[in-house]
């Protein structure tokens, strides 16, 4: 299959078992090569459908205060886009994975090289949350060359026109953006959420999947109920960074995913 079929199988297939799909994000090359490669490992283990790379980058727009420094670190250990997509070659046949690059990365390689590397790697599209639809149309066909899915975001504030044109386009799956601030932890989601989701879903033919703020098992369940598939990031990443050791960071991160998909399991489809 095509890296686009690979992701549509994967929600299909969480579909199935009557629950979202369960999206953990990583930050490659964090806190070394050795610890993100067991991390990535632990998620296949623990039941992840699909999995989010993320690529480090010295100035991440999109990313809050946990993510930003877990890139900065695996910079400083001396990661680069070939060793992150070393470790996703790793779990590439096992589930599928999708990369997190900021644009200026992919430019640097040219769309059609960049394209070629995560073929190469086994991944199967690639986020880019900084590359308006308007500028995508080059990195959209080398992309799609090679069957990969160029993923859109989608955020609180998108009109309701923008977000029915970027759907219309989507492939694999649309990220929607819980709200308008920074990844990281909330103690409260959205209550303007579900509607988002619902409006989501009725503009795009694909998955819907959301993505920022949640961490908690329970707040997984509660976006699981509505959305299509579930993004959980900064809090897997503070725990990895929190676990001190290789071992460790594989456990914590397991166990979380583990009782994730449990409360998504028994919500309310």
């Amino acid at each position: 299959m095509t890296g686009r079929e690979r992701i549509g199988a994967a929600f299909a297939a969480a579909r199935e078992s009557g629950r979202a799909a369960l999206m953990p994000y990583m930050m490659g090359g964090f806190p070394d090569d050795d610890t993100a490669a067991a991390v990535a490992s632990a998620y296949c283990d623990a039941g992840a459908d699909l999995v989010e790379l993320g690529v480090p980058f010295s100035d991440p727009l999109a990313d809050g205060p946990v993510i930003h420094d877990a890139a900065t670190r695996a910079l400083g250990e001396g990661a680069t886009l070939e060793s992150v997509l070393g470790i996703g070659a790793a779990i590439a046949d096992r589930v599928p994975v999708v990369a997190m690059a900021y644009a200026n990365m992919l430019l640097a390689h040219g769309p059609a090289e960049f394209a070629a590397r995560l073929t190469d790697a086994g991944l199967a599209g690639v986020i880019v949350p900084d590359l308006p639809p308007e500028e995508s149309v080059e990195v959209r066909a080398a992309l799609n060359d090679r069957g990969l899915a160029l993923i859109p975001l989608v955020a609180p504030t998108t009109p309701p026109a923008r977000r029915r044109s970027i759907c219309a386009e989507a492939q694999g799956f649309v990220y929607l953006v819980s709200d308008t601030r920074t990844t990281g932890e909330r103690d409260q989601l959205p209550a303007s959420l579900t509607d988002q989701i619902a409006a989501a879903k009725a503009d795009a033919e694909i998955p819907v999947a959301v993505g920022f703020g949640i961490g908690t098992p329970e707040q997984a369940a509660a976006v699981g109920a509505s959305a299509d598939g579930v993004i959980v990031g900064s809090r897997l990443v503070r725990a990895v960074g929190e676990a001190g050791s290789t071992s460790g960071a594989a456990i914590a991160v397991a166990d979380f995913l583990a009782e994730a998909r449990v409360a998504m399991t028994a919500a309310p489809a």
